[in-house]
């Protein structure tokens, strides 16, 4: 005779309900509560996802209003209602219809960001990183960069497309979901 467990699926104010703990990240992942031992911060770490944010932020100021925002610092995205994932992500940007509706004691931005910037930590799992990838772009996210501070790449994911990787003697280009995007990929790690 077999046990089946029955996982209780959670809300995105069942996550915000939860106490704030500085030791504990916390995350929704098709519902499933996700809990990690908190992100070590390094001077690396930081200024990757520094220089990413001013980079996408002067970008897009030269595109036309309404525009969207970038985010940086672990913005909670709720990607998926049905169950929910709702997750925090290094670097973002919003579009202009979600920075309309972000009001001062939004918890959360509804829907899947254009871009979703993660930078590698040393505590992140191969396997919960590639399944990031993977519900990001089965939820819309438009582009995933997985920027590695140690390797000097950046890893850009596209729904049906192969992955490019580019080195720190190359170019990253925004392709049209990021039109007139480039930056050289040294700069990130400068």
């Amino acid at each position: 005779m077999s046990e089946t467990t029955t996982v209780k699926l959670m809300t995105s104010d069942d996550l915000f309900a939860l106490p704030f703990s500085k030791k504990v990240d916390r995350w929704l992942f098709r519902g499933e509560l996700r809990e990690s031992k908190a992100t070590k911060r390094n001077p690396n770490h930081a200024g990757a996802v520094s220089t990413v944010t001013a980079l996408l932020f002067i970008w897009l100021k030269t595109q036309p209003k309404p525009r969207g925002k970038v985010y940086g610092g672990e913005a909670y995205f709720r990607i998926r209602q049905d169950p929910e994932t709702n997750v925090g992500i290094d670097v973002v940007i919003a579009t202009a219809d979600q920075r309309a509706t972000v009001k001062k004691k939004t918890t959360f931005v509804d829907g899947p960001p254009l871009l979703a910037v993660e930078v590698l930590s040393p505590n992140d799992k191969h396997r919960e990183v590639a399944e990031a990838i993977e519900e990001y772009l089965d939820c819309g996210v438009k582009q995933v960069w997985i920027v590695d501070y140690y390797t000097e790449t950046v890893v850009v994911h596209r729904a049906g497309h192969e992955l490019v990787q580019y080195t720190s003697s190359q170019t990253l280009v925004g392709g049209d979901d990021l039109p007139g995007f480039t930056c050289s990929v040294a700069e990130i790690f400068e």
